[in-house]
């Protein structure tokens, strides 16, 4: 049987708002305010882990990266500004269209295939860092989904996760307070029934040989109304997984 990660209700979803990647006061309002925290937690790792000077313009420079479910290219943009050899995709062709017409705007130059992971051509190299960001939590056959990227790494490379714990609180701020009261994303935008608990997450990824992991909570500060990294994982979590 051919896998299929792909949802079409999500697919759908994300169809209707593909527009909007770009607008910072829009409906992907949040995923702006946390790519500072993204990059930085990505760039930390990947430094670390391919013992990178971090003090250069270009220090991803030499680094394949593939970003799976880029949407607009909010991470694929950044990726490809420190020098990475970015390949972001995306399953909704308007995404990829949006992500394209972005770069081409930003005089960046990034690889973008409308596609799921699973249909990236047998031939294509192996990446260096396979990103995976606020997409898990929207796939089908999610083991399957982490076992597709996996395979997509060369041997020494390292996966960035991220996505929300299944906690109560979770559901109270990631999907309540968040689509109903704030509207910092679309109402419908996640199932809590299919977010994954970081435990859960970190043994899926050593089963696949990342077995070097490390992870990080976040948190929203109301008062002074921006995000910041917190020892606590209740709500929205990273967690880098790389091959020793």
């Amino acid at each position: 049987m051919t896998l299929n990660t792909r949802n079409t209700a999500e697919l759908e979803h994300f169809k209707a708002h593909s527009g909007t990647w770009w607008d910072e006061e829009g409906p992907f309002q949040a995923l702006h305010d946390i790519t500072p925290l993204r990059m930085a937690f990505i760039k930390e790792k990947v430094d670390i882990h391919f013992n990178l000077k971090d003090n250069v313009i270009h220090s991803l420079k030499g680094l394949r990266i593939l970003d799976v479910g880029c949407g607009g290219g909010l991470l694929c943009e950044p990726l490809a500004r420190l020098g990475a050899q970015v390949t972001g995709i995306d399953p909704v062709e308007e995404n990829i269209k949006v992500a394209k017409m972005h770069a081409k705007e930003m005089g960046l130059k990034i690889t973008y295939i409308d596609c799921a992971v699973e249909d990236l051509p047998s031939d294509t190299p192996p990446f260096d860092v396979v990103v995976a960001s606020e997409i898990i939590e929207h796939v089908d056959h999610p083991d399957a989904f982490l076992k597709v990227c996996a395979a997509r790494l060369a041997p020494q490379g390292g996966m960035v996760v991220t996505t929300l714990n299944q906690t109560l609180k979770s559901y109270v701020l990631g999907i309540v307070a968040a689509e109903y009261l704030l509207r910092w994303a679309p109402r419908g935008t996640h199932d809590w029934g299919k977010f994954i608990k970081p435990e859960e997450l970190s043994k899926k990824l050593a089963s696949l040989g990342l077995g070097n992991q490390e992870v990080i909570g976040l948190q929203f500060l109301p008062f002074k109304r921006c995000w910041e990294f917190t020892s606590s994982v209740d709500v929205n979590y990273f967690l880098w997984a790389g091959r020793r």
